[in-house]
């Protein structure tokens, strides 16, 4: 009796482990996908020049007081009938602070130098213009016509601040940077023709990516019949 008891019960046990092998195990725990970046918040300009027109996308997430300062100019109408004053062709085209007459226009006071902020001084940026000081900028800003990496780098405490890019018009910058230039006004790199910034303006996103694209190319003309 007590034989046959114990049979049946390892004959039971048995049973249960082969069922507990057949079982799947169990799925390892997904990890949580990672959020996406948030993506940075963008404020867009023209500068409408003597040359063409330059569309700005400037990133206000990255370089906060140095795009809100851009505006506020803008706003104020502080760029209009200014010149860019300064143009090394191997480096930079500068403006934002002078007349034709070469008298620098008054300004608010300095910003906070936004050097840190991850963006570098490549071909076709905008940075804001300083003096030796590192929190000495204003209105006047520069665009990099090359790769300026030496301006990335420290000097006087800080390094030069980017704030945006030109995502439009860069042979609008070509043509400014190829410029004759000469004396004037005791400075150096001046254009020996005024280069103007007639006017400065904010433009939404879409405006932006309209004034952006490359014109359509014109289809030849169709030959008239003999």
């Amino acid at each position: 009796m007590m034989r046959a008891l114990l049979a049946t019960v390892l004959s039971l046990t048995a049973v249960a482990v082969a069922q507990d092998a057949a079982k799947p195990a169990p799925a390892a725990p997904t990890a949580p996908a990672a959020a996406a970046p948030a993506a940075d918040k963008l404020v867009f300009a023209k500068l409408s020049t003597s040359k063409g027109d330059i569309i700005l996308e400037l990133n206000e997430s990255k370089a906060p007081l140095s795009v809100a300062n851009f505006v506020q100019y803008i706003k104020d109408g502080h760029y209009d009938g200014t010149t860019f004053h300064r143009v090394i062709g191997s480096f930079m085209i500068q403006g934002g602070g002078f007349t034709p007459d070469m008298k620098q226009k008054d300004t608010r006071d300095p910003i906070k130098n936004e050097w840190r902020n991850g963006l570098k001084n490549t071909r076709g940026t905008i940075s804001m213009a300083r003096t030796s000081v590192a929190d000495s900028a204003t209105s006047q800003f520069f665009i990099n016509v090359v790769d300026n990496g030496g301006l990335d780098m420290p000097r006087d405490g800080a390094a030069y601040a980017v704030f945006g890019r030109v995502i439009g018009g860069m042979d609008v910058v070509d043509a400014i940077r190829n410029v004759k230039t000469g004396m004037k006004g005791g400075m150096r790199d001046v254009p020996l023709e005024d280069v103007m910034i007639t006017k400065a303006s904010l433009l939404t996103a879409d405006e932006a990516k309209a004034a952006a694209a490359p014109a359509a190319p014109t289809a030849p003309a169709t030959p008239a019949a003999k």
